[in-house]
C-alpha cells in the first residue's frame, strides 16, 4: 500500500521544494532590487553633497570680488539650507532644483566682474562644479532606472506578493519640478 503512495509523496515533495525555492528566490529578488534602489539613491546624494560642499568655496571666491551681490549670496544660502533640511526623494529633488537656480545666478555674476573671469580659484571651482553637475545627472539617471525596475517588478504578480511580504514600497522617482525646469537659467562656463 505504501508503494502506491510513494510516487505521489515524491511528486508532492518535489512541488513543495519547487514552490519553496521560487518563493525564496522571488523574495530575495525584491529585496535585492530594493537594495539597488537604496544604493543608487546613495550615489545621487553623494554627488549632491559634493555640489553642496563646493558651494561655500565658490561663494567665498565671488564674495571677494563682488561683495555688493548680497541677494545672490542670500539665495545660495537659502537654497543650501533647504537642501540640508530635505528628507524625501521629492524634497531633495526640489531642493536640488532650487540650488541649481541659485548657482546659475551665482555663476552669472561672473559676467559683471571681469576679474572673476581670470581668477584661477574661481575657474577651478567652476570646472569642479561642472563635473559635479554631470555626475549628478548620471547618478540621477541610474537611480531612476533602478527605481523603474523595482516599480515594474512590484506592480506585477508575483513581485507584488514578495514586495508586500518584504515590506518594500514603490520607489519615488527623482524628478525635477516643471517650475524648476522652466526657470533654470543658462549657465555659461566658458572663459
Amino acid at each position: 500500500m505504501m508503494k502506491r503512495f510513494l510516487p505521489v509523496i515524491l511528486v508532492l515533495g518535489f512541488l513543495a521544494l519547487l514552490i519553496g525555492g521560487c518563493s525564496v528566490g522571488g523574495y530575495n529578488n525584491v529585496v535585492r532590487m530594493d537594495e539597488d534602489v537604496e544604493a543608487a539613491w546613495a550615489q545621487v546624494e553623494n554627488q549632491l553633497q559634493r555640489r553642496y560642499d563646493l558651494i561655500p568655496n565658490l561663494v567665498e571666491t565671488v564674495k571677494g570680488v563682488a561683495a555688493q551681490e548680497k541677494d545672490v549670496f542670500i539665495g545660495v544660502a537659502e537654497a543650501r539650507n533647504q537642501f540640508n533640511q530635505a528628507n524625501s526623494v521629492n524634497e531633495k529633488a526640489a531642493a536640488a532644483s532650487m540650488l541649481e537656480r541659485a548657482l546659475g545666478r551665482l555663476i552669472a555674476v561672473r559676467e559683471d566682474y571681469p576679474e572673476l573671469k581670470s581668477n584661477e580659484s574661481f575657474l577651478k571651482l567652476q570646472d569642479q562644479l561642472e563635473g559635479t553637475e554631470n555626475r549628478i545627472s548620471v547618478e540621477r539617471g541610474r537611480y531612476n532606472e533602478t527605481a523603474r525596475d523595482l516599480n515594474a517588478y512590484i506592480r506585477a504578480i508575483p513581485g507584488r506578493i514578495w514586495a508586500s511580504l518584504a515590506g518594500v514600497d514603490k520607489a519615488e522617482y527623482f524628478e525635477v519640478t516643471s517650475e524648476a525646469a522652466n526657470e533654470a537659467p543658462d549657465v555659461d562656463f566658458s572663459t
